[in-house]
């Protein structure tokens, strides 16, 4: 009885080993298919291969895809701090052309205003010396200024710096004008014409016409009361003529005293130098 029941637990055994699922098989491993484990099993294993290959495929492409990824958010990064800085400058330009755009409306404005001063002044002179004759003085408004030319016949005798009673009278009556203008600075200029002058006072037509426009000077602030720091004077002699020096038309018009008139420029100066 004994016996029977030993052979009985031994073909149990057997039977349990043979019907038994094979060992675990790795995914993908060559030697599974040369071992037989059942039709069922083979196809599971077969199935399940198929999807390892299939997600070991899109495991790389998401390694792929996160790498690019990595890099796009990298050069995102860039583009913005590039678009950041781009955007500063552009506020930086922006603020930069609203300035000039302001200073060139206050360059503007200064200049209307000193044009506006100048014809005033034109008017203003012309007006006042109506009283002489055109071959004694002109005036006449150039390069953003007003010239007051004077003849030396009006102002001086032949080869002498002493202003005559109705140069006096001329230079008092500009003078009227300009002390109620107090925003215009003076020069007067002495010229001659190129014929030479030798005396025991002036030694050439340089010394005369210094001289001259020396004693212009002294006259318009010591006599007719203007601020002496408006005031310059220079000789030119001859070597700024207006007219041709081969005829006597032309020497009498070389041989003047012009007296320049210009706005002052403190403002706009101020400008130019502040930048």
């Amino acid at each position: 009885m004994q016996t029977r029941f030993n052979y009985m637990l031994l073909l149990f055994g057997s039977i349990i080993l043979g019907s038994s699922c094979a060992s675990h098989v790795k995914c993908g491993d060559p030697t599974a298919k040369t071992k037989y484990h059942g039709k069922r099993y083979n196809a599971a294993l077969h199935e399940r291969d198929s999807l390892c290959s299939v997600t070991k495929s899109q495991a790389s492409q998401l390694t792929s895809l996160n790498a690019e990824y990595s890099e796009l958010v990298a050069k995102y990064g860039k583009l913005n701090q590039t678009t950041g800085n781009l955007s500063n400058a552009l506020n930086d330009k922006n603020a930069t052309l609203s300035e000039k755009e302001a200073q060139l409306r206050n360059l503007q404005s200064i200049l209307r205003r000193q044009d506006s001063i100048l014809n005033a002044l034109n008017n203003s002179v012309k007006n006042a010396l109506l009283g002489f004759n055109p071959d004694e003085l002109s005036v006449e408004m150039k390069n953003g200024k007003v010239y007051v030319s004077m003849s030396d016949k009006l102002l001086f005798k032949s080869g002498d710096a002493t202003v005559e009673t109705k140069g006096k009278e001329a230079l008092k009556k500009l003078g009227e004008v300009l002390n109620k203008n107090q925003d215009i600075d003076i020069s007067i200029e002495g010229h001659t014409d190129n014929v030479p002058i030798k005396t025991a006072i002036y030694k050439d037509n340089w010394d005369l016409s210094t001289a001259r426009a020396n004693n212009v000077v002294r006259l318009l602030s010591g006599e007719y009361g203007m601020d002496a720091h408006r005031l310059t004077a220079s000789g030119r002699g001859e070597f700024y003529p207006v007219a041709d020096n081969t005829t006597t038309e032309g020497k009498a018009k070389n041989r003047r005293t012009e007296i320049v008139l210009s706005p002052k420029l403190d403002e706009l100066m101020k400008m130019i130098t502040s930048k």
